[in-house]
């Protein structure tokens, strides 16, 4: 298993891995920066965790393909 394989611009997967992990990073800032109301700070949270998994799944099938 090659860390290198990650680095596929070409494969669309590569580019949404990127942006779902950006937007993790957005939502995990939003999340500590603002005083939100229960609902929402677990509104955000749940999404932010839910795209780090979802980035963490398709880089680890960029590794494996």
């Amino acid at each position: 298993m090659k860390v290198s394989r990650l680095f596929q611009p070409r494969n669309p997967f590569f580019w949404i891995m990127l942006a779902l992990n950006l937007l993790s990073l957005v939502l995990g800032w939003i999340t500590r920066s603002y005083s939100l109301g229960a609902v929402g700070g677990v509104l955000v949270t749940a999404f932010a965790v839910g795209n780090a998994l979802l980035g963490t799944f398709i880089a680890w099938r960029l590794m494996h393909s």
